[in-house]
């Protein structure tokens, strides 16, 4: 394959219509960058060119999401009998994890691109992580193109014949495109929903327009009333379904191989294929138009081999004909793998070759059919006949729509959603939408990550050209010659180190200085530092090294674009064409590119949005959908000698802007501490800070892992402390016995706490926004603003702002209040305990503030290990204060920390008068395992306390999906634990489900009759629970009650 310049590439950046942006996986990319000569297309397939790190390359397994921009051909005809023209494409792809630990490399991949290449096992079928992905491309509007892989796996493994396999790949593609409907019902019912709302506010608001008009005898409300009650009797009674909701079901969200949106591959033996390539070469075999054969390819539509007719099933009559899909596609398929794998021995049938050779005018080279390899002539064959880049590549360009097209149906929406969305500038959104490359159009671009890159790999700091010169292969030889010396002297220690000098100045070609500088600085030669690049995508205008642009903070919104903290301007130091292990320097990139940039070290954390203009920009980075894997596994770190901390700080801080998913903080007990999303992943952000970022021997402590602690209401509880106030409430006074407070602590019904933990992000999103307006409302009060004029404008502001997507639906406040409502109507009983909940007595903000604060503390740290509390309410029933106003108010920093403490004191008095619990962190396992190592498997997450939900069989093979909650702390080691005890034929997928309760109460002794005669009064059973909260109080430094003796016996000695 001829190698593809970087200057046509550049050149193709420029041409907006011929740009694809899509991302796929590893073995698949080879064969397509084999097109572009980088890679021998002997070795696609196995070379995994874009897994770049050597653990990935160890491991198998892509880590890191990885560009690299391809060139691609195609002749074309513009209409049915005009000459075929050649056309040019770019085709920027991103190969993104398979592994769940990193599905937020595939997250930062989705906004960047137009379009995705979903990769399914034949075999395996749809498992958890093919759910995230397609989740992903809903979500984030990509046009989704499904790939159905490892299609010789059902030959050579299942040995299913063609009319099973295209059972199993119809059952295959039912439960893809069941998947894609749950999301589109999902959202289908989400907007019905809030139409049925919206419908029933007019109806609401004629109502109450009517009694005004009654009322006040006012004319022109008859006619808003009669509409409004006309749309209600259409939409809602007459009928329930809008019919512009009906429009778009069931048009372009299932994957159909008819529509040429389904390719059928096997990227190990190089070959792939779509119907509507089968519908051209037997065109004019059977006189049937292309067209027709497209659609009749797949599905049960047969061939009469009398008439050449295709018959639908109803027109069989009793005839046992195979589906045309097994007829004309899969048995040739089949016939190949038989003439080069099969027989007796696995050798082929030569006979059988040389006709499939002859009928398709395939030739193969005579080396190719000597060779003693049939994997070699298998591949020889389906190279020439069925290449696996070409029917990829014309599926991208077909199916997958260019930067213009994509953006101006993806950015309406994300921009609509983006905060202050009223506020951004139209020339800014025009410029978008429409993808403008003009150089003075306004410049706006989404920065989804930061990728660390060496020093040495920078395009500057690399030689242009191919091979050495003789002149510089002396030299390189001579300086390795010296390095080899000086390591011998420093090893033997007893070496002049003058005769290294001179080794070293014989060796070095160039100025006196330059040997000196080598000489004394050599520990700096050695040293590679690391640079951040920006992963970024480009929306509109032409960005240009040297320009100044602004990059937005993530909470930046239009309607203040001066807010703190403030935008900060950078210039743009270089720009990348990405390359996959390499870059290439570019001096301008215009709209619709992926593009590496360098100069945003430190202005952004891990994503962002930068643009040329602050006011009415977008702000990008708030409006992402990432549907990361939660970072649970906490781990404590410090460098093995104390002197490197400085350089692991560093390196932390390098790690969590190069890493999406690592977070770093330090907590105040001095720990420095790392949040991953999983065992590999912090296997990996170990491995690079020790070798990349830091650069010095780091040790880790144990994995820590989040608890929770809440309160049931249980058969069998203590008494209450104190009967007279119920169980419960508390009454406290403060030590100088100046205030008094009374609250009572209760457990939140079930479906209030499930709705809460749901919509966290909401009630973040909301509250910050909240308090953002309040500080501006201060600012605003100081600078001297007209006070009823801003107190309009942050009322105007909170309706506006007070939105938030969560899990692609729009709530607001009014819709949040009202299904919280909802939540606690669910309980009967709840209702009437928070009847009284309005009549509490007024206080002073300032002790109110002091009780809040109070309340913040005590659920952080709950009181059995320190964790939060989750599902507990807190009623403030009353603050009285016992001193006068004058001594209350000169008291008031004394009083302060008296409230506090007091308020944490009773909280934890009146959630210990419940039964207690404690929430463990669960993960969702899934594992696919065969009949033969079923039981180990279950042996393994039996031992670990995990608990299996659901199992079934994969038919045609033997294998079991098995699906079982395990507890995140057994679950470290339990991924090399399965594969040793199932000798590598199970792997999990582990992604973090939520918090599960343990029913069992730590502080549980045997008190009943029954209790202490089956287990004594030592408890014999082991309390799982009190063994969870111990480990945890013994990690914390708290106190734990530990018996170091359990049966001490005075010994026993026989008289003399």
């Amino acid at each position: 394959m001829p190698v593809v310049d970087p200057g046509k590439l550049v050149r193709l950046q420029q041409q907006g219509e011929g740009i694809r942006n899509d991302h796929g996986k590893t073995s698949l990319t080879d064969a397509l960058i084999a097109t572009n000569g980088i890679i021998s297309p002997k070795l696609a397939g196995k070379i995994r060119y874009l897994d770049s790190r050597p653990d990935e390359q160890l491991r198998g397994i892509t880590m890191e999401s990885s560009a690299i921009s391809l060139y691609f051909s195609l002749l074309r005809r513009n209409a049915p009998e005009a000459r075929p023209e050649q056309k040019e494409y770019l085709i920027n792809l991103i190969d993104s994890p398979g592994h769940i630990d990193f599905s937020s490399e595939v997250s930062t991949a989705s906004r960047l691109c137009d379009g995705a290449v979903v990769l399914v096992d034949a075999v395996e079928g749809v498992c958890s992580q093919t759910v995230t992905v397609l989740r992903q491309t809903w979500t984030e509007k990509l046009r989704p193109l499904l790939v159905i892989n490892k299609m010789d796996r059902l030959i050579t493994e299942l040995k299913l014949s063609p009319g099973e396999a295209y059972t199993h790949l119809s059952k295959l593609l039912e439960q893809i495109n069941a998947v894609m409907g749950s999301f589109a019902l999902g959202e289908r019912m989400e907007d019905d929903l809030r139409w049925r709302e919206r419908i029933d506010e007019k109806v609401t608001a004629a109502a109450a327009a009517k009694d005004r008009d009654h009322q006040d005898g006012a004319n022109g409300a008859p006619g808003l009333r009669k509409s409004s009650v006309a749309q209600d009797e259409e939409g809602i009674v007459m009928s329930g379904t809008p019919a512009e909701y009906e429009e778009k079901d069931d048009e372009d969200i299932y994957f159909e191989p008819e529509k040429n949106n389904v390719i059928f591959s096997s990227a190990i033996d190089g070959w792939a294929f779509t119907p509507r390539q089968f519908a051209g070469l037997y065109e004019k075999k059977l006189g049937i138009k292309r067209q027709i054969l497209e659609k009749v390819l797949w599905g049960d539509y047969y061939l009469d081999p009398k008439t050449k007719r295709v018959l639908s099933s109803k027109h069989l009559k009793g005839r046992n004909l195979k589906p045309m899909f097994v007829q004309l596609v899969l048995e040739n398929v089949w016939a190949v793998y038989e003439a080069t794998m099969g027989g007796p021995n696995n050798k082929g049938d030569q006979g059988l070759l040389e006709k499939i050779t002859k009928s398709l005018s395939i030739s193969i080279p005579a080396h190719i059919m000597r060779s003693r390899d049939p994997k070699a002539l298998l591949s020889a064959v389906f190279a020439s006949w069925l290449p696996l880049s070409t029917a990829l590549l014309v599926s991208v360009i077909e199916q997958l729509p260019s930067p213009p097209a994509a953006q101006s149906s993806r950015m309406p929406a994300l921009l609509e959603h983006s905060p202050g969305s009223d506020q951004i500038d139209e020339k800014v959104k025009d410029a978008m939408v429409h993808s403008k490359q003009t150089i003075g159009e306004p410049v706006v671009a989404y920065v989804s990550k930061m990728v660390s890159i060496p020093e040495s790999d920078l395009p500057a700091n690399k030689r242009r050209g191919g091979m050495l010169s003789a002149e510089e292969a002396r030299e390189l030889g001579r300086k390795q010659r010296a390095e080899i010396a000086r390591a011998q002297a420093q090893a033997n220690g007893d070496a002049d180190v003058a005769s290294v000098n001179d080794a070293l100045s014989s060796a070095a070609i160039g100025d006196e200085d330059e040997v000196d500088a080598s000489t004394n600085g050599e520990e700096e030669q050695n040293e590679d530092p690391e640079h951040l690049i920006g992963f970024a995508r480009l929306f509109s205008g032409t960005l240009t090294v040297g320009d100044e642009v602004y990059v937005l903070p993530p909470k930046f919104s239009p309607a203040r674009p001066h807010a703190q903290p403030q935008p900060r301007k950078v210039t743009i130091a270089a720009l990348y064409l990405l390359m996959g292990r390499s870059l290439e320097s570019l001096n301008s990139v215009p709209a619709g590119n992926v593009v590496g940039i360098a100069g945003l070290e430190g202005a952004i954390l891990k994503s962002g949005t930068i643009s040329s203009q602050l006011e009415g920009a977008p702000n990008l980075s708030s409006t992402t959908a990432i549907s990361t894997n939660a970072p649970i596994v906490r781990v404590a770190l410090e460098p093995a000698f104390p002197g490197d901390l400085d350089k692991m700080i560093r390196g932390l801080r390098l790690l969590e802007q190069a890493d999406p998913a690592c977070t770093y903080e330090q907590l105040a007990s001095g720990e420095h501490v790392i949040l991953t999303a999983g065992e590999l992943h912090l296997e990996r952000c170990l491995k690079d800070l020790r070798e990349r970022f830091a650069k010095c021997d780091i040790q880790a402590g144990e994995a820590i892992v989040p608890y929770r602690e809440s309160i049931v209401r249980a058969e069998e509880m203590n008494p209450p402390k104190d009967p007279t106030l119920g169980r419960g409430r508390v009454e406290m006074a403060t030590t100088s016995k100046q205030v008094t407070i009374k609250l009572r602590v209760r457990p939140l019904p079930a479906p209030v706490t499930e709705f809460l933990v749901k919509h966290t992000g909401a009630v973040k999103r909301l509250y910050s926004e909240r308090k953002a307006q309040e500080e501006e409302r201060t600012t605003t009060g100081e600078n001297g603003a007209d006070g009823e004029q801003a107190e309009e404008l942050e009322e105007h502001d909170i309706e506006a702002d007070d939105t938030v997507e969560e899990g692609g639906q729009i709530l607001t406040m009014t819709e949040f209040k009202q299904r919280l409502t909802e939540a606690f109507a669910e309980e009967k009983a709840e209702k009437e305990d928070t009847a009284g909940q309005e009549s509490v007595d007024k206080h002073s903000s300032t002790l109110a503030d002091n009780v809040a604060y109070a309340f913040q503390l005590s659920t952080y740290t709950g009181p059995m290990c320190n964790e939060p509390m989750q599902g507990v309410a807190v009623f403030l029933e009353d603050v009285c204060t016992n001193a006068p106003e004058e001594e209350a108010s000169q008291n008031l920093g004394r009083l302060t920390g008296e409230i506090m403490r007091t308020t944490r004191e009773s909280i934890r008095q009146g959630f210990l008068d419940w039964s207690p619990r404690i929430l463990l962190a669960m993960y969702s396992c899934e594992i696919q395992a065969s009949a033969e190592v079923l039981g180990r498997v279950y042996s393994v997450i039996t031992r670990r306390r995990g608990r299996i939900v659901a199992e079934s069989l994969l038919e045609p093979s033997t294998n079991f999906t098995i699906l079982a909650l395990l507890p995140v702390a057994e679950s470290f080691g339990f991924s090399d634990e399965i594969r040793q005890r199932t000798s590598g034929f199970a792997a999990p997928q582990l992604v973090f489900e939520g918090f599960e309760m343990l029913d069992e109460d730590p502080f549980w002794v045997p008190f009943t009759t029954d209790e202490l005669e089956d287990l004594g009064e030592k408890a014999d059973k082991e309390n799982v629970a009190k063994r969870y909260v111990d480990r945890v109080r013994d990690r914390k430094g708290l106190s734990v009650k530990k018996k170091v003796v359990e049966n001490a016996e005075k010994q026993k000695t026989l008289k003399r």
